[in-house]
């Protein structure tokens, strides 16, 4: 069925488009914190090390969170697919009590990287002013990052001994804890790990309202699909 728009209306619609995806930054954003959350276990991790258990330390640079949130709605075809990701995943895993525990600051997440988006398929690119706008609604409006400043991750049943497994992985979001059942694959030696799987979740299971516009005309999907590369290495001594 075509949907007619008369001029006033194109003229809503092309409002709303800017506040939903495209509008600038209100107001820069605030500083990530510097350091993990205050209840993050890290002294667990620095005791294990101190007691010779291997201990590895995720790095950064070499691990990626990548989420795809795709459009929805009778107006989807105005708006974007997008890919929001984490560059700065911090954290510990300690095989041998196969346990791992992660961090992600909400306000550090990358929004549409031309090469992630290449990699989902999506064939489109924002203006850096779609993306701006983007990144603040996701951050005020549907994060409330001020208020849920990180993502935390726990996992149970990360055994390097297993390449393939299943994880049980406690996300804690917006103030909400699921635990997921998450195919993995795990590559260790001495020195380093890798950990790669994928999974699946909707926003609601985490207190979180998917944005919409123009009575859901205009939306966001309320299922998220997120891959992981997780890499660390040994802690010195551990």
């Amino acid at each position: 069925m075509r949907i007619h728009l008369h001029r006033a209306g194109l003229a809503a619609v092309l409002v709303a488009l800017m506040l939903a995806g495209c509008a600038p930054l209100v107001r820069k954003p605030a500083s990530a914190p510097a350091a993990p959350p205050g209840d993050f276990p890290e002294a667990y991790y620095r005791e294990a090390a101190a007691q010779g258990k291997r201990v590895f330390r995720v790095d950064p640079a070499e691990s990626l969170v990548a989420i795809q949130v795709r459009r929805a709605g009778s107006l989807a075809r105005l708006g974007h697919d997008h890919v929001v990701a984490s560059h700065e995943v911090g954290g510990y895993v300690a095989p041998d009590e196969g346990r791992a525990d992660l961090y992600v600051a909400l306000e550090r997440l990358a929004v549409d990287e031309a090469a992630l988006r290449a990699e989902a398929g999506f064939d489109t690119q924002p203006t850096e002013f779609d993306i701006e706008g983007t990144r603040a609604n996701m951050l005020e409006k549907v994060l409330e990052a001020e208020k849920f400043p990180f993502a935390l991750i726990g996992v149970a049943g990360a055994n390097a001994k297993e390449k393939k497994t299943t994880l049980a992985v406690a996300i804690t979001l917006h103030g909400h804890t699921r635990t997921l059942q998450v195919p993995a694959e795990i590559e260790a030696d001495a020195e380093k790990m890798s950990v790669t799987g994928r999974l699946s979740f909707n926003q609601t299971d985490f207190g979180i309202t998917p944005y919409s516009l123009l009575g859901g005309a205009i939306a966001v999907q309320n299922r998220l699909d997120l891959r992981f590369r997780i890499r660390a290495r040994r802690l010195p001594g551990a």
